[in-house]
Formats: C-alpha cells, sequence, structure tokens
C-alpha cells in the first residue's frame, strides 16, 4: 500500500513530533509510553515508540482516539489524564495532544501512557509507612518547642506566593521575616535555626532578613 502524500509542512511536523516524543520518552523513562501517530496514514499510523509499554509496534493502526481526531477537527486539541488500560489489564494515564497543519487538519497525535502499577504500589507503601497508631497515647516532641508552627507559617506564606520556601526571593524572605516578627515567633527558642533550614539558607542570611 503506498503511502500518502504529505506536503513539506506536514512532513516537518511530523519530524518535529518525532523529536519531541525522543525527549519526553528519554525524560520519563521507564514509566511514561510516548507514542507518535501519523494520522494520515491511519492504517499504519504508529510512526515512533518510546518506552513501549503496551506492546504495540511501529506501523500498528491508530487508536479510536486517532480516529474521532481525523474525522473530527474540531476536537480538543490537548486531552490530558484520562483512564485508560494496557492490553494486560494495567491501569494507565494517558495524554494525547493533537497536531494540526496549516489548514487545520489534524495530522498527527502525541500521545503519552504512564503505568500505574508502581505507583500504586508506592502510594500503598508511603500510606503503610507514614500511619500512625491513634491508641498510643504517648505524648512525646522530638523538635524544639514552636518549631513546626514556624514551618507551617513559612509554608502557609510560600503557598500564597505559589512557590516552595527554598525558592522564595530574598525580597520575599525579608517579607516573610517581618511577618514572623509580628507573629512573634522570632522569640522562640532557636528560631533561627529552624527558619534558616526550612528555607535551605544560612543563619546568617536570615538574620539579614530579618534586619
Amino acid at each position: 500500500m503506498p503511502k500518502p502524500r504529505r506536503s513539506p509542512e506536514q512532513t516537518l511536523l511530523l519530524d518535529q513530533v518525532r523529536q519531541i516524543a525522543q525527549g519526553l520518552g528519554e525524560t520519563f523513562a521507564p514509566f511514561c509510553e510516548v507514542v507518535v501517530h501519523d494520522l494520515l496514514d491511519p492504517k499504519r499510523s504508529i510512526l515512533a515508540i518510546h518506552n513501549n509499554l503496551s506492546g504495540r509496534a511501529v506501523g500498528e493502526p491508530t487508536t479510536e482516539l486517532g480516529l474521532a481526531r481525523i474525522h473530527d477537527p474540531d476536537m480538543p486539541p490537548v486531552i490530558a489524564n484520562y483512564a485508560n488500560t494496557f492490553a494486560d489489564g494495567r491501569q494507565a494515564k494517558s495524554t494525547s495532544i493533537g497536531i494540526k497543519d496549516a489548514d487545520g487538519r489534524y495530522i498527527a497525535a502525541l500521545c503519552m501512557n504512564v503505568d500505574l502499577t508502581l505507583f500504586h504500589g508506592f502510594q500503598t507503601a508511603m500510606a503503610r509507612f507514614v500511619h500512625i497508631d491513634p491508641r498510643a497515647a504517648v505524648e512525646e516532641s522530638l523538635d524544639p518547642t514552636g518549631a513546626d508552627r514556624i514551618r507551617e507559617r513559612i509554608d502557609q506564606f510560600a503557598a500564597r506566593l505559589a512557590t516552595t520556601p527554598r525558592s522564595l526571593r530574598a525580597d520575599d524572605r525579608r517579607t516573610l521575616l517581618r511577618e514572623l516578627r509580628t507573629a512573634g515567633l522570632l522569640d522562640v527558642r532557636r528560631a533561627m535555626d529552624t527558619i534558616a533550614a526550612h528555607l535551605g539558607v544560612s543563619r546568617a542570611s536570615v538574620y539579614a532578613y530579618a534586619k
């Protein structure tokens, strides 16, 4: 069966999508399968497959979603994080990105399929690891009094800025120290040590921000 004709633009787009897929595959190996579909040739659509988790091969046909894109150019270009299943029953989380040419026709799809099996195992193991027996009535703190309140206040401050404590800018850290002082938290024992550790900076830097 002859291959469909492609314009220079379509060929360039397909080549670029293949390069993007290779980069994503190398970045998210081995948990994420990355597939490039040529929607101009739906019966042999798979152009590339990285971290093969589904058992498919180059040259195999497109999926139902690929066929839907071919017949409906108004489909959303990105369909993210939808539930999927591998042939052997493993659960997956998938994202499909449609690629259009200048005429608005879907010519390719970049698909990512994450195997959730291992992550479910991690989730179960972590839940067991962090479990605390509520029947144990012992009260004990391994931290200086008030340190938890300081860290909580820092986390809340960083969350308001949509960042993390260690990513705060110098001006933000000065504002944070003013808020901690106003709240009386700089008077807590070893407050500067706690703040420095949570921000990932030196004690000297904390003192400088507090001036």
